[in-house]
């Protein structure tokens, strides 16, 4: 089945997504979202997003139907997140997916979310050359990816050891007193500072760390050096400059991630890099990576800022890609895996 229609489900974290896509073609993406429950609290509550997605399911559902102008009938496969994710979360996204798939009798697929952020970018340029490396930068992950076909061949090749990037840009806007989720509200702030004020470190760079962890990730340095400089500029001059600290922050995080993936690429020879994550709508790590790829000679994909944040569509695409590949459904007895490896695309 080379075009088959999938309907897909996410509820990892505190976005509701329903997506349907037949093949590479994206018909409705519907996502509600409960961050605006989470923003007292500095970041997500697991409880509240679980009950956000027990309200929001049916009704985003609902809208994608109408949004493709399909009959629920009509799918070929149900897809879902099976994790990684917040159990709670994932548990209502599953349940909902398995009763759908047991009332149409349709097939069900369990998909890493993960992957998901990797194959949303089919959606606007087409099935991936293999292989190709991808970058992923999220709230919960970062991480180097070699996809040597999107259904069947995924393997990791560098992992954050620490926090991930989008945990440390929420940690260093906590500190800077810009609230939450601190992606975005760093990314804007930075456009006005300059992001050489400031040598922030650039972690597990230096020649002793390369040998063991070359294409790894750490963050917790660089916010607790935030941290520390913030805390000396206080106390010696009463205020901060901070744009200048969003942006030079910014410029450690991206410098590092950019320059590890083409690193990898050329280790492992090859020419394409796809990014993806929530942080991948990030403006300077566009931006750098775009221009790092065409120094190297690189073919960059980047999927539009809008399917970079948790959505249904980017598991549907999975989800069709697994179907074509003739890849053996889940099953309607399997369950959320809230530690889901990256190499496994489906339960």
């Amino acid at each position: 089945m080379s075009d088959p229609l999938v309907l897909g489900i996410e509820s990892s974290c505190d976005e509701t997504g329903v997506g349907v896509v037949r093949g590479h073609e994206l018909l409705a993406n519907e996502v509600a979202s409960s961050v605006e429950e989470h923003v007292r609290f500095g970041g997500v509550v697991p409880e509240i997003a679980s009950r956000a997605h027990l309200e929001a399911i049916t009704p985003a559902l609902t809208r994608a139907v109408d949004a493709a102008g399909i009959d629920l009938a009509d799918v070929d496969a149900i897809a879902v997140t099976a994790g990684p994710g917040l159990m709670g979360a994932l548990v209502v996204g599953v349940s909902a997916a398995k009763a759908l798939a047991y009332a149409l009798d349709k097939p069900l697929y369990g998909v890493n979310h993960l992957i998901g952020h990797i194959g949303v970018d089919m959606l606007d340029h087409g099935p991936l050359p293999g292989p190709a490396m991808a970058l992923l930068v999220s709230g919960g992950h970062t991480s180097i990816v070699r996809v040597g076909d999107i259904a069947t061949d995924v393997e990791e090749i560098g992992a954050t050891i620490d926090d991930a990037a989008g945990e440390a840009y929420d940690k260093v806007a906590r500190l800077l007193g810009l609230g939450y989720p601190g992606g975005p509200l760093i990314d804007k702030l930075a456009a006005d500072g300059d992001p050489s004020a400031i040598r922030f470190p650039r972690g597990l760079t230096a020649k002793h760390d390369r040998q063991k962890h070359r294409f790894d990730f750490s963050f917790s340095g660089l916010k607790t050096a935030v941290a520390r400089w913030v805390e000396i500029q206080r106390r010696d001059h009463g205020e901060v400059p901070l744009a200048d600290v969003a942006a030079s922050f910014q410029e450690a995080v991206a410098d590092v991630v950019t320059a590890k993936t083409i690193d990898a690429c050329q280790e492992y020879g090859i020419d394409c890099v796809v990014l993806g994550g929530g942080v991948a709508a990030n403006s300077r790590l566009r931006e750098l990576l775009a221009q790092r790829c065409e120094e190297a000679g690189i073919t960059l994909r980047r999927p539009r800022p809008v399917l970079c944040t948790d959505n249904g569509a980017m598991i549907a695409t999975v989800g069709a890609a697994l179907v074509a590949a003739g890849v053996r459904p889940s099953g309607l007895d399997m369950s959320a895996d809230s530690g889901m490896p990256l190499n496994q695309i489906c339960l």
